[in-house]
Formats: C-alpha cells, sequence, structure tokens
C-alpha cells in the first residue's frame, strides 16, 4: 500500500504563520458577517437585533475549511506562479470563498459598489443570502467559480474536465464528505485513470472530512483511518492526512503536505513532458478533517455546535427575539479581533493584503474560471463535403449518426487540442467511430496485447468513454466552462441518469447570460441522443424512454434547443450549428440505424434553418394553377415517425386520389412554441399558415404525445391537433410492430385520418378495414417470422 506521511519539516516561520492565520481569521469574520450581518460590519458600536438580517441564510460548517484551503492555495500560487483555480464542492459554503475573493479585491473590481471598505463590506454582508442578490453556493455571479455545487456530486469531474488539455493548470478541488455519499462524486474519483501528464493539467482533489452532513454523521468520517487510507489507494492516489484542530499545528501541516503535492504533480508533470515517461501516475490527493464550523461557538444553549451537524447551518437563530444569541453572536465575531485585521476605514491591513497573488494569478481573476476569455471558435470543415448523395426523397438508406462521426473525425483532425467526444462506452455502438481515425479512446490504466485488435486505446486519446454518465458530463462540462468545445451522446433511454445535471447546467447558463454580464460566452453543451426508442429490437422495454426531451423544455428558452433531424444531411446542418454556438444545450435525437434520406444538403440546410417546413414532394395540396387549401396535414417530428407518415401519405395518395394532403417536418421542436415564448416560435399567424386554422392535423411525434399539446397549447382550435407517440407500449418488437402497439405506424396513421377528415366519411369505410386487416397481417408475421415483411423493411417512397 502505497500511502503518504505528512511532511515531518515546518515550512511556515513563525511571522509567516502569524500572517497566514491572520488571514484567515479575516476571512472567518468575513463568512460570519455575510450570514448574520446586514449592517455595523466592524461591530464598532454594540450589536443589535436591527444589524442582523431577517433571513438567516447561508451555512457555516464548511466555510473555515474553505477558507483555510483557499489561502494556502495562494501561499503556493505567489512561491510558484501557478496557474490553478478553486473548485468548492460543499454546496452550501460559499462564505467560505467569498470572503477570500473579495480579500483579493477581484469582487470590488467587478462590483464596484463592494468597496474594500467599511461601506463596501457593508453592501457586501447585506448581499448574502438576501432577496434579489446572490445565493449560499458559489453561484456564477462569484468570480473564480465554475462550479456552483447546487447539486452534490459534481466538483471532481468538473475539475478534472477542466484540466483536459490545459497543461498548465491546477484546480484545487475541494469534495465535501456528505457529497462523497453521492454516485456521481464516486464514480469521479476515476477519473485520474484518464490524465495524461504530458498533454493534460492536474487536479489536487481535497476530501473535507468534517464528519456531517445536515443532520447525520458522515460515512467516511466514521470509519478506520486504516480503511479510509485504502479507499484511495485503491482509487489510484496518493493519500495525504492534515488532521486536527488546533489552527497553529493545522496551519503548518496543510502548509507542508499542500506543497509537497505541488512539488509530486510538477514531477510527473516534468518526467512526462521532458523525459517522455508517458505513465498513469499515483496523483495525490488530501484528506483535511477538520471540525465542522471550526472556530464557531463550542456550543449553544446547552447543545454542541463545533465538531457536530448542527454547525451546518446557522447555529444560532432568533436574534430578533433572543438576546443571548445576539451576545454569543458578538463575541463570536470579535473573537477573530477583526481591529488587528482592518484598519479603520474597514480596508484589511497591507501586512496581509501581501499575501494575495496578483492580477489573472488570483484564483478569482484567473480565466480559465471565465472561459469565454479563452474559448477560440472551432475550425470547422465544410459539412456539405460529407452529404449523402439523394437522387430522389426516400430511395437510399444510411445510418445518420455515422454521418456525424464523419464530421466530428474532421473537426477533431483540425482541433487537436480543443475538442473531446464523451460517452459512455458507446462510441462505436452510436456510430461515431470514424473518429477513432484521428484519436482514439483515452486510456491510462493498463493495456494488454489483444487491446491492438480493436480496442482503438491509446494514451494520448481524446475519445473519453466511461460508464457513469455523470462523470463524463461532469467533464464536459468542465471543458467547456474553461473555454473549449465538445459532444456528450448518450443511449437515449439512460439520458434520464443526469437529468438533474442537465438542471443545473441550464441554470448556470441562464444567469450567466441574463443576470452575470462579465461572464464571457462559453461553447454549447451539445447532447446528441441515440439508439432512440423505437429501434429496440432486442433491447426491449427498458430501453424504450424518449422523455429526456420533455425535461428541456421545461428550461428556460435563453438556454435550451431541441433538434430532430429526419435523415443525415439534415443531422449534418445541426451539428454545424450547434457546434458553432455558445451558451446553450443543445440536444439533437437521431437514430443510428439505417434510414430513408430524403433532402439533398441545400434541401436540408434550407429545412433545418427555417426549422419547420413543408415538403411539396410528398404533398399534393400545390397542384393546380389555384391550389385548394389540403383537407389534412400530416406532421411529423423525428427519423422514424417521418417514414411512418410518409407511408401513410403515400396510402392516402394512392386509396383517395382527391384528397388534398400537407406533408410538413419539424426539425427544430422550439418552433411549435408560440413566438411569444420561445425565440424560435411561430408567431399565430405562421402557424396557421402552415398547418391551416381549421383542418386537421395528424401530427407523429418520436416522443410521448402529451408533449406536443403542451407545447401548442396556445395555438387555435386545439381539438383539430391529433398527436400520435410513444405510449408506454413496448417489449421486444420489430420496428413496426413496436410502431403499431404505439399506434404511429402507417396504418394507423391512414385510420387517423379517416376518423377525422368529414369529406371522407364512410365511403373510406373499405380502407379502413383492409388497414386494420393490414395490422393483424404484419402483427402475425412478426411473432411467426420474428421480422417484419419485406414490403415493410424495404419501402420507399412511391411518388
Amino acid at each position: 500500500m502505497v500511502v503518504a506521511s505528512p511532511p515531518q519539516t515546518k515550512p511556515l516561520t513563525d511571522e509567516e504563520l502569524r500572517k497566514m492565520h491572520a488571514y484567515w481569521r479575516a476571512c472567518n469574520y468575513l463568512a460570519v458577517g455575510m450570514i448574520y450581518l446586514r449592517s455595523n460590519p466592524l461591530l464598532k458600536e454594540p450589536l443589535e437585533s436591527k444589524h442582523v438580517k431577517y433571513r438567516l441564510l447561508g451555512h457555516w460548517g464548511a466555510s473555515p475549511a474553505l477558507s483555510f484551503t483557499y489561502i494556502h492555495c495562494n501561499r503556493l500560487i505567489k512561491k510558484y506562479d501557478l496557474d490553478m483555480i478553486f473548485v468548492a464542492g460543499p454546496g452550501h459554503g460559499a462564505p467560505g470563498v467569498l470572503g477570500p475573493v473579495y480579500l483579493e479585491g477581484t469582487y470590488s473590481e467587478i462590483y464596484p459598489d463592494k468597496t474594500l471598505d467599511e461601506d463596501g463590506m457593508q453592501r457586501f454582508f447585506k448581499q448574502f443570502s438576501f432577496p434579489g442578490h446572490i445565493g449560499s453556493h458559489v453561484t456564477p455571479e462569484t468570480p473564480g467559480s465554475i462550479h456552483e455545487g447546487g447539486e452534490l456530486g459534481y466538483s471532481i469531474s468538473h475539475a478534472y474536465g477542466a484540466v483536459l488539455d490545459n497543461p498548465d493548470l491546477i484546480v484545487t478541488c475541494v469534495a465535501g464528505d456528505g457529497e462523497a455519499e453521492t454516485g456521481p462524486l464516486a464514480t469521479s474519483w476515476h477519473s485520474n485513470k484518464f490524465i495524461n501528464p504530458a498533454r493534460d493539467g492536474a487536479v489536487l482533489p481535497i476530501l473535507n472530512l468534517n464528519g456531517y452532513k445536515i443532520a447525520n454523521p458522515s460515512i467516511l468520517s466514521r470509519i478506520s483511518h486504516e480503511e479510509l487510507e485504502a479507499l484511495f489507494v485503491g482509487y489510484g492516489y496518493t493519500p495525504y492526512f492534515v488532521e486536527g484542530s488546533d489552527p497553529a499545528e493545522m496551519h503548518q501541516k496543510m502548509a507542508a503536505v499542500m506543497e509537497e503535492c505541488v512539488l509530486k504533480i510538477k514531477e510527473i508533470q516534468r518526467d512526462a513532458r521532458v523525459n517522455g515517461n508517458v505513465y498513469r501516475p499515483r496523483w495525490p490527493m488530501i484528506v483535511l478533517r477538520s471540525p465542522k464550523g471550526w472556530t464557531g461557538p463550542k456550543d449553544v444553549d446547552g447543545h454542541k455546535v463545533e465538531g457536530f451537524w448542527r454547525a451546518h447551518q446557522v447555529p444560532m437563530g432568533g436574534m430578533h427575539s433572543n438576546s443571548e444569541h445576539l451576545r454569543l453572536l458578538g463575541e463570536w465575531m470579535r473573537g477573530y479581533g477583526p481591529e488587528e485585521l482592518f484598519d479603520e476605514h474597514g480596508t484589511l491591513v497591507p501586512e496581509l493584503r501581501e499575501l494575495v497573488p496578483v492580477g489573472p494569478r488570483r484564483m478569482s481573476a484567473n480565466p480559465n474560471a471565465n472561459g469565454g476569455m479563452l474559448r477560440k471558435a472551432l475550425k470547422m470543415p465544410d459539412f456539405r463535403e460529407y452529404a449523402i448523395a439523394v437522387p430522389k426523397p426516400g430511395s437510399v438508406e444510411f445510418e445518420n449518426t455515422k454521418a456525424l462521426g464523419i464530421l466530428m473525425r474532421e473537426i477533431m483532425r483540425h482541433n487537436p487540442n480543443n475538442f473531446r467526444l464523451m460517452g459512455p462506452d458507446e462510441t462505436a455502438s452510436n456510430r461515431l467511430n470514424p473518429v477513432y481515425e484521428v484519436s482514439k479512446k483515452a486510456w491510462m490504466a493498463d493495456f494488454l496485447p489483444e487491446d491492438l485488435d480493436g480496442g482503438e486505446l491509446s494514451r494520448d486519446g481524446r475519445v473519453m468513454e466511461m460508464l457513469s454518465e455523470h462523470t463524463l458530463q461532469g467533464w464536459l462540462e468542465g471543458y467547456l466552462l474553461t473555454g473549449r468545445h465538445g459532444l456528450f451522446h448518450s443511449y437515449e433511454a439512460f439520458a434520464h441518469v443526469v437529468s438533474s445535471m442537465f438542471n443545473q447546467h441550464a441554470k448556470w447558463l441562464d444567469i450567466c447570460k441574463n443576470h452575470v454580464p462579465w461572464r464571457r460566452s462559453v461553447s454549447s453543451l451539445n447532447i446528441l441522443l441515440s439508439s432512440l426508442v423505437w429501434r429496440q429490437d432486442h433491447n426491449g422495454f427498458s430501453h424504450q424512454d424518449p422523455g429526456y426531451v420533455d425535461l428541456v423544455t421545461n428550461k428556460s428558452p435563453d438556454v435550451v434547443r431541441v433538434y430532430f433531424p429526419p435523415d443525415a444531411n439534415c443531422l449534418l446542418s445541426v451539428a454545424d450549428h450547434c457546434f458553432r454556438s455558445v451558451d446553450y444545450i443543445n440536444v439533437i435525437v437521431s437514430d443510428k440505424q439505417n434510414h430513408l434520406q430524403y433532402l439533398d444538403m441545400e434541401q436540408a440546410v434550407i429545412h433545418c434553418t427555417k426549422g419547420l417546413g413543408i415538403w411539396d414532394w410528398a404533398s399534393n395540396d400545390d397542384c393546380g394553377t389555384e391550389p385548394d387549401a389540403p383537407d389534412v396535414v400530416m406532421a411529423c417530428c423525428g427519423d422514424i415517425v417521418t417514414k411512418e407518415s410518409l407511408a401513410a401519405t403515400a396510402i392516402l395518395r394512392e386509396e383517395f386520389p382527391h384528397l388534398k394532403v400537407r406533408f410538413v417536418n419539424v426539425v427544430d421542436l422550439f418552433t411549435l412554441i408560440s413566438s411569444g415564448e420561445h425565440p424560435h416560435g411561430l408567431s399565430n399567424r405562421d402557424f396557421d399558415s402552415l398547418f391551416t386554422p381549421d383542418k386537421p392535423i395528424i401530427f407523429n411525434f418520436h416522443g410521448y404525445p402529451w408533449l406536443i399539446h403542451k407545447l401548442v397549447y396556445r395555438r387555435s382550435n386545439q381539438d383539430r391537433i391529433h398527436v400520435r407517440g410513444y405510449k408506454e407500449q413496448g417489449n421486444i418488437n420489430t420496428p413496426l410492430e413496436l410502431a403499431i402497439n404505439n399506434e404511429i405506424d402507417r396504418f394507423n396513421l391512414v385510420i387517423d385520418v379517416i376518423d377525422r377528415v368529414p369529406k371522407l366519411g364512410s365511403a373510406a369505410a373499405h380502407v379502413k378495414e383492409k388497414m386494420k386487416n393490414k395490422i393483424i397481417e404484419c402483427l402475425t408475421y412478426a411473432h411467426t417470422e420474428g421480422k417484419d415483411q419485406d414490403e415493410i423493411v424495404n419501402w420507399q417512397w412511391p411518388y
């Protein structure tokens, strides 16, 4: 077992120790002030209830350990001129980060009213966790943050994503011991197996082992030292332990251990970059065991606070009615000696200001934490060069996502240091494997001889595969937020694994775009959903869930987009747009199997630019010199359902030659929303022009049918809009059988038209019977032969 012992040297002189501890006291004073005070910041007059916030919102428990770690990072940044940013995992620990950020001046530079004096400090205190101002997480408003911590579990993966292809960057990442109990964080420890010390930066993970969550002990704090060591050795780290509660001893231990860790990181990188020894090292990590609510009240009202779960939130409440609590608060804050830390104007004294790094070396001003400052546009190949030839609509087949793989191969070729592909062991399955011609899968663990036979592994790979969607999306978010580009792909049914993670990133982008003007634009989070619900022939019911897009439509229209390209050329056009975009989450839904191709490239570009449109070649309502209004609108959204809608349209045109059919395909889902609710939405005038104001609409949708009803709820004559989609009717089915079970198939669509077009009426009874008979025939064939009939499988557009 390789376990590190803390160095025995004392790297801090007595004078350095005095200054470090004083600076930490200033940070803690600010943290307590943020949580409790709205005025009287330096307590020059007696503390009264009018000085205390009416809303005591904020968490004290993790704050001291965060500021403790932050100032030790600053010491090493100054000593070794490090390029470093700070990730705070404990969700409500913002006071422990905001204090140091304010003291190093960045906060005042960005928010000029938060000046480095007593008046500015008062405004700084009042804004915290107060209506109309900032929250108790390290939100986008916090300079230096790329990770809010609003949901626990993503700190480590964000940190590792930030250092990919970022060789000079070190990310110090503090993970909470409660956070360490989450599944996402547990898997993200394995990120060290994907870091190439020659081309990537480094993460210094620090487990903040303060013993408690909201109201329970943390698991890792209640296991033996040996078991905890073994856990992190098993994860592939060299763990160092900094344990105790006496500030002077802890400063010496932390200074020594952090310096050894940084020097070890530099040694590993130098060996790889100078000597060419690229291997998987045992990267250092730190276990910081300190009391929860360190330096706070030992007990309140006879109950233990410091070192117990009661320190998690606000140790004392009822300040406006409990004079004893108000007195304890005053003693607590005065105990930090603010008169020794700040001058008479409320400005940090000069000898402590000297501890702060300068300019962009301040972690709060590091451009990596405002990644749009570093972002460079991708060198994009012309996607038209990879077009699929379509001699006539619906006559040739191609694997749609393979076309995307070819495009990404060229993107990776032209952008060798700022584009990564993330996916859970499904790159080849989702037909994106053309990228391997340019870059293999990143792999720093052991190699076996048989890996040479199709393993596609490489120490220098930029395709990231791991069976943890959380870690993959976390890597990509960290990569994007520090100025780079990429794509995350997943099987459609299992994208739900990261639904709440998607929520957090969407909220981050929304705040940045609308409330934090100093944040520069970052590349969009591009998500490809493939292996779709309608082609799960052998996987069955467990793999049938198209509901991820329902979640996406709940988010702010400022930051989300959803695309359903019907064929490969449309997918190429959509992907090109998404890779060039900024500040969005783009969700692209496209299947990996062979599908009919409908539009040549120029048609596809026009169609995708509009977001939806009439396919004239599939319609017959515009065939005369004075065209009539259509009798019915056949609409569709999604690659598989488009084929079934087209097949239904062909049957209708054959069986009812005088029936006027308009065929509308939707690529951009949000065009269906009213223009007042989404920037891509159609006006009511345009919607009625396209879909008619009063004719029946038979809408065949890839996902759950009620989503379409939600999107079009403002449109006129709702009763005319009839939506088919997935209805949780599936098992081990052939493609057509699954379609029939959910009534999105061609035969049921024809029946829908017969039932809803008045002019057909009873005259269409024979055709309706024919459709019912065909459904029975197809189901019987599928259950007898285990496949669909050749006429179904080989169907092409006949006109």
